[in-house]
């Protein structure tokens, strides 16, 4: 079969309070039925660390963390595959990650490669590549927020053979991503799902931040399957073809990923040099 539902959940966590974050999503996933669905990232934990030790004190090993628990749980009763944001511990390292489970089994992690603004100074930066995972004949990849800004992230994950991206975000810049991840969809022609958050953390001395919302499902044709408003707890849900996603020909017959031509693009001189 061709033909697969994918998700995205819209949530505000409180920040601080993994086991309420956790068990509000409850309700919101009573009869939700999906192949994918894409929670926010750090969606339990909420985002505006003051510093490296409030992380520590809030992350999670991957596999046995309250977090991930539920997760595979959820999985369970979606019957399909979550890819959903948290903070990792593996020792003296923190991550902000995201949880890859599929029926109720942990697949894999994702740590993110790109860190913006604050999180460069309480994370440690992603030493994993951008991972593609495969679940009942879709192949999902993922990669988390800020990773949008950098083409080469999603360019990957085509290469890899994904059908479609889960993006789980926190986004506050002014709805540059929801309009990027219209290209990145229709450039490497696969599916996107941005899951971001909304509301706002007011956390001195840190300025408050405003989360944007408006998650968006893109298609490979660089279209918006389907659009959150900017507040509110919100499921969004599309179906997609995988015959359309590894189809990378364009109307004029070019296949946009065949026809690259890395040689002129890798290793160039820097601008001004």
């Amino acid at each position: 079969m061709s033909t697969h539902t994918i998700a995205a959940l819209q949530t505000a966590p409180i920040f601080g309070d993994v086991e309420a974050n956790l068990d509000a999503l409850e309700p919101h996933l009573e009869g939700l039925r999906a192949d994918l669905l894409v929670l926010p990232e750090l969606f339990a934990s909420g985002y505006s660390f003051l510093d490296r030790a409030e992380v520590l004190s809030l992350a999670e090993p991957v596999a046995g963390g309250p977090t991930t628990d539920r997760l595979l749980t959820w999985s369970r009763a979606t019957g399909g595959m979550i890819v959903a944001g948290f903070p990792e511990r593996d020792g003296d390292q923190v991550f902000n990650a995201a949880a890859i489970v599929a029926d109720g089994v942990l697949v894999g992690c994702y740590r993110k490669i790109h860190l913006f603004g604050f999180e460069r100074e309480v994370f440690d930066p992603g030493d994993s590549p951008f991972p593609v995972h495969e679940h009942r004949g879709l192949r999902v990849g993922t990669m988390i927020c800020f990773d949008w800004m950098y083409p080469e992230a999603a360019r990957t994950l085509a290469l890899r053979g994904a059908d479609v991206i889960a993006h789980p975000s926190n986004l506050v810049l002014p709805g540059w991503c929801q309009k990027a991840m219209l290209v990145r969809a229709l450039e490497n022609r696969v599916y996107t799902v941005t899951a971001n958050r909304f509301g706002m953390e007011d956390r001195p001395p840190r300025p408050a931040l405003h989360f944007t919302g408006c998650s968006r499902i893109a298609t490979p044709r660089g279209e918006a399957a389907a659009d959150a408003p900017a507040d509110g707890v919100t499921s969004l849900r599309t179906t997609a073809d995988t015959v359309l996603s590894r189809d990378k020909h364009i109307p004029s017959g070019n296949d946009v990923l065949a026809e690259r031509r890395p040689t002129f693009y890798e290793n160039g001189p820097t601008h001004g040099a």
